[in-house]
């Protein structure tokens, strides 16, 4: 009898014990579990056959097709199989954890693995997924007007060893109208959520957890409601960075940008930031001043950022403001010192 496995005790020692996903293609690109290796029982036209023939003529119909299509892949299977798991111990996962799942665990079975299966499959750890997010976490959140260096003062106290989740770089997007240039295509939303569990299931949350106050969209990404609940109550740490240090750092980022996509995106942003406004900062940028263009766009930012603020109930704020030398490092340091 093959074993299942809880999703909590499925994904324990992903280095040791390989997990395959046996989903089609589609399925696994929609969404996996981070780490995982994907061997599709059924491409992704193979699956629609067989759903077609499911609804159509009944079930007896569709498994002897599948048996069609899975036939002359039995060896091909097994030395996958070897080849990620010479220890030949392996975990594997469907959707529901139904008969794909079996199928494969019973011919690694034969062919000298050990397998085991994940209970509910893929379904049951996207509710585990999902479910955790409501868990108790010690979070403290640091907010930050635009160009303030949130991102960089981050990835410093990440290296005085500080436990720090990257939101923008889970999500391949900035946060604003500007944040897809430059970035990698986004995950799916999916992906998303899944990438961020994983990210959060190695760190000790009794312990403080650092991230970026954000909106609760970033880009296409969307963090997930439980954290997203205790990101408006949790500490506050607001760095108050000066206006010409923030336009300083926002023309340096986004220097190797394409104009057409600069352009574009100040468009994008026209209604809010005003008619007359958009016009003086794509004048200001096509005459190259663009430290006046980029003042401009961040007056409509700050706006948005003050918002954004009232929508929070910290249970603790503290303010930092950056002195003259400062740089991100030295507010890093500035941070830690009041946790």
């Amino acid at each position: 009898m093959i074993s299942r496995l809880q999703p909590k005790d499925f994904l324990e020692n992903p280095t040791q014990i390989p997990i395959l996903d046996v989903r089609s293609p589609c399925e696994f690109a929609q969404g996996h579990i981070v780490g995982a290796i994907n061997l599709p029982l059924f491409s992704d036209e193979e699956r629609a056959i067989i759903g077609t023939l499911y609804k159509k003529n009944g079930k007896q119909t569709a498994f002897l097709q599948g048996l069609d299509f899975v036939g002359p892949k039995l060896s091909h299977f097994v030395k996958i199989a070897a080849k990620v798991s010479p220890s030949r111990k392996l975990r594997i996962h469907c959707w529901r954890g139904g008969m794909r799942s079996e199928s494969m665990a019973t011919l690694l079975k034969y062919s000298g693995f050990e397998a085991e299966l994940l209970q509910g499959g893929y379904k049951g750890y996207r509710n585990f997924v999902l479910e955790s997010f409501f868990e108790l976490t010690n979070l403290i959140i640091l907010g930050g007007k635009t160009g303030s260096g949130k991102t960089e003062m981050l990835k410093h106290l990440a290296n005085f060893g500080e436990q720090v989740i990257d939101l923008e770089g889970l999500a391949n997007h900035k946060g604003s109208a500007f944040g897809h240039i430059l970035q990698a295509p986004q995950p799916t939303v999916e992906q998303f959520e899944n990438n961020l569990f994983f990210e959060l299931s190695k760190m000790n949350k009794n312990k403080p957890i650092w991230l970026e106050a954000e909106s609760r969209n970033i880009g296409m990404s969307v963090i997930p409601q439980g954290l997203w609940n205790q990101m408006l109550t949790a500490r506050l740490f607001l760095v108050n960075v000066p206006e010409n240090v923030r336009i300083s750092r926002l023309i340096s980022e986004y220097a190797a940008a394409s104009k057409t996509d600069l352009l574009a995106c100040l468009q994008a942003i026209s209604k809010r930031l005003g008619g007359l406004e958009t016009k003086q900062a794509i004048a200001a940028f096509e005459q190259g001043d663009l430290e006046e263009a980029t003042k401009i766009a961040l007056f409509y930012y700050d706006k948005t950022y003050t918002y954004s603020q009232k929508k929070r109930s910290p249970t603790d704020m503290k303010v930092i403001d950056f002195e003259e030398g400062d740089n991100m490092e030295s507010m890093a340091k500035k941070l830690l010192a009041l946790k």
